[in-house]
């Protein structure tokens, strides 16, 4: 049986072929899958990290993007930790339709879901979507923002790791704040 102490689970969403599962593949089996078919409803493949000596086991669900899967993959927003919201660089398309998934998102999705935005497909040399604009469209939302490479492995591992380390800060900080109400109100009765 396989030890850890943090079980995160996080969502990719984003429109069809925008290389989520080749992200998510990439991360979990060192693998880039030429020619990758569309993904059915939903997939999950499960990794465990290591964040400063702590086992972190991460449930990565990788969502399909077509419109006709949309009421199954909505269900899977409800109980993630994290949700990385992917574009393709090279396809305007991909990225003039992030509002609607963040419409989505904050419809199905818990208000302190951790939000990441991923420009994937660095390695395209006929990028459409400058770096910046990603950037600004992340900060305007209150996301994170990297971009990224499954074919080239360039961030995949980062992303990861960095969303893992993330929402092991955000356990301990509203474990400590939890622990100071508690604090506060033994104090508080005791006067």
């Amino acid at each position: 049986m396989e030890d850890y102490k943090f079980l995160f689970k996080v969502v990719l969403v984003g429109n069809a072929g925008v290389g989520k599962t080749c992200l998510v593949r990439r991360f979990t089996q060192g693998l880039f899958p030429p020619g990758q078919g569309a993904t059915i409803g939903v997939d999950f493949m499960i990794k465990t990290v290591e964040v400063e000596n702590e086992k972190v086991k991460l449930q990565i669900w990788d969502t399909a993007g077509q419109e006709r899967f949309r009421s199954i993959t909505q269900s899977y927003y409800r109980s993630a930790h994290a949700l990385i919201l992917v574009y393709d660089i090279s396809c305007q398309p991909t990225f003039d339709c992030l509002p609607d998934w963040l419409r989505e998102i904050e419809e199905y999705a818990s208000n302190k879901v951790l939000r990441i935005l991923v420009g994937n497909k660095i390695d395209r040399e006929d990028r459409e979507i400058p770096t910046h604009v990603g950037e600004d469209f992340a900060q305007r939302h209150g996301m994170y923002f990297l971009e990224t490479s499954a074919k080239e492995a360039e961030n995949v591992e980062r992303l990861f790791m960095e969303i893992a380390a993330e929402l092991m800060e955000c356990y301990y900080m509203l474990r400590c704040f939890i622990l100071r109400c508690k604090i506060y109100l033994i104090f508080k009765t005791k006067i």
